[in-house]
């Protein structure tokens, strides 16, 4: 009787041994949203956006564990975000690079994309690009799957928050004659919230100097509320037009 109770008592242990601890809960990761951010309205009829980029296997590989890859949530923005007014003419978004590789103990984040827009005719384009790149300490080598995933992910989201203001700002910058402006815009809001009807235009973009600030971003002297700009100055983020006037 004893002999069987010890026998039952380490069958027990040997199936607790066995079993070991349940392993822990898969993390579910959400793809970016950025659906708050008003369109960037243009003018032409169709716009087309592209990944042109091809990662080689190295970068493939990375890429590959990624919850949300750099491409895949470029192609959605630039698809949500640009959008055609009917006026004839084409516009042609492309991912030129969307890369995320390890450089000895960092993880590197590059990106870069090109908008070009051209008249029906032909007779009338223009271009612009921008570019962002992020760095961090990658996870140890002997770090789970779980933690590249999270820091992968991390990347991604710290590429496309930069690339966000960098595109629109560039748009602005470099095509504003291919942008449709609301007539009689008025200033940003106070407290930062979007304003989505009619375009991009009352959506302030970081001052210059602060965090997420393109680096080329001239800078201004401040003006006094109600003061008139400086001649040939234009607030970005607030460039109302006159129905029928081009900016």
């Amino acid at each position: 009787m004893i002999l069987l109770r010890i026998a039952a008592v380490f069958f027990a242990l040997a199936l607790a041994a066995c079993g070991g601890s349940p392993p822990p809960p898969a993390v579910v990761y959400q793809p970016l949203d950025y659906s708050y951010l008003p369109p960037i309205t243009l003018r032409v009829s169709t716009v087309n956006v592209q990944n042109n980029y091809v990662p080689d296997p190295s970068a493939a590989t990375l890429i590959g564990e990624d919850p949300e890859p750099p491409a895949t949530a470029m192609l959605d923005v630039a698809t949500r975000r640009l959008v055609a007014n009917g006026t004839p003419g084409t516009a042609t978004f492309t991912i030129e690079t969307a890369s995320i590789t390890l450089v000895g103990n960092n993880l590197v984040g590059t990106m870069s994309v090109r908008l070009d827009v051209v008249s029906a005719d032909g007779r009338r384009n223009g271009f612009t690009e921008a570019s962002v790149t992020h760095s961090q300490t990658a996870p140890d080598p002997d770090a789970s799957q779980a933690d590249m995933q999270a820091a992968l992910y991390g990347m991604t989201k710290q590429l496309m928050d930069a690339m966000n203001v960098q595109m629109q700002y560039q748009i602005q910058r470099n095509l504003g004659d291919w942008v449709v402006y609301a007539p009689n815009a008025a200033a940003p809001p106070l407290n930062g919230a979007a304003v989505t009807n009619g375009g991009i235009q009352a959506t302030p973009l970081p001052s210059p100097g602060a965090p997420g600030a393109p680096p080329s971003a001239p800078a201004t002297a401040p003006v006094a509320p109600g003061a008139p700009l400086p001649l040939g100055s234009r607030t970005l983020g607030t460039l109302p037009v006159t129905p029928g006037v081009s900016q």
